[in-house]
């Protein structure tokens, strides 16, 4: 089985070397032609010469460029060949490229992908949508990326589906991540806890957190026991915030998910003008000091005298 591969980043370029490991052919193609199997889209889909398949290419590229990668595709594939888009698409945003593609007669699959840069290695888990016999037919090429036995891989419905599960994942996945962020901060808050990094470590067996996320928690703590190499900037990919506004749309309260998004927002703030409304509403009515901003240190009132 063959395959064009479209993007070769971080994401892709190990999603290549997986396959290729599993015995399928994969033609990459890629905009730094140092690692690029191809000098263009159409030399790519040109070198995908099976006669026994469709033509089958996956694209992981950033979001903004899925649309020109798609346009163009639709005019160098056929009918009955197939596109998967792998990259964090909105799930709305399938069902749109799914009937662009079907003009032209080009089945769609959107695939949620999660392992980061541990796939390789560890191997890929899959959140597909589309038709059943679409997905049949790439099932050699999710099984050489998905992890080995039986979890990995969910063909999750229709156009859509898949990015809808991954967007979901992806809001679990903040407010785990969350928790544990709130619980370190506590234990190196308290005195009490004299090695924060062995109490983590501690958890990873017998516990009813251990999980994935903890292992790379250890790590970090391991690398940087304060973590003070780290400034404390977290950004989001979108996947967070498409979460919260499903849930909206379907009025299930997601409160752990939505806290973990706005802490974020919240650690991009050198200052919040939030809290400083706070600060000088707690000064006024309870005559509660004020500390100086960071523009001007000098500013502070004592506390108001009654």
């Amino acid at each position: 089985m063959e395959l064009g591969l479209v993007g070769l980043g971080k994401m892709g370029g190990n999603m290549r070397e997986r396959i290729r490991g599993a015995g399928l052919t994969v033609v990459g193609f890629d905009h730094n032609q140092a690692i690029s199997d191809a000098t263009d889209l159409a030399d790519m889909v040109g070198k995908l010469t099976a006669t026994d398949q469709p033509k089958i290419v996956w694209v992981m590229v950033p979001v903004q460029a899925i649309d020109p990668v798609l346009t163009e595709l639709a005019e160098l594939l056929s009918e009955g060949d197939i596109v998967i888009d792998g990259g964090n698409s909105r799930w709305t945003d399938d069902i749109r490229r799914a009937e662009l593609l079907s003009h032209k007669g080009i089945k769609f699959v959107d695939c949620g992908v999660s392992g980061g840069v541990w796939g390789l290695e560890n191997g890929y888990a899959l959140m597909c949508g589309g038709d059943t016999d679409t997905v049949t037919t790439l099932m050699p090429i999710f099984t050489a990326l998905k992890p080995e036995g039986e979890f990995g891989f969910v063909h999750a419905g229709k156009v859509g589906a898949g990015h809808f599960a991954k967007m979901v994942h992806n809001g679990i996945e903040y407010a785990i991540m969350q928790a544990y962020a709130e619980g370190f901060e506590l234990l190196e808050a308290a005195e009490i806890v004299e090695n924060v990094p062995e109490a983590f470590d501690s958890w990873r067996e017998g516990t009813v957190i251990r999980s994935w996320l903890l292992d790379l928690m250890v790590n970090a703590l391991k690398e940087d026991t304060h973590l003070d190499k780290i400034r404390g900037y977290a950004d989001d990919s979108g996947e967070g915030r498409w979460t919260v506004e499903a849930a909206i749309d379907h009025a299930v309260p997601v409160p752990a998910i939505a806290a973990s998004l706005f802490a974020r927002f919240a650690s991009r703030q050198e200052d919040s003008p939030a809290m400083k409304a706070i600060a000088a509403m707690r000064n006024q009515f309870g005559g509660h000091a004020v500390k100086g901003a960071a523009a001007d240190p000098s500013y502070a009132t004592p506390p108001i005298q009654h």
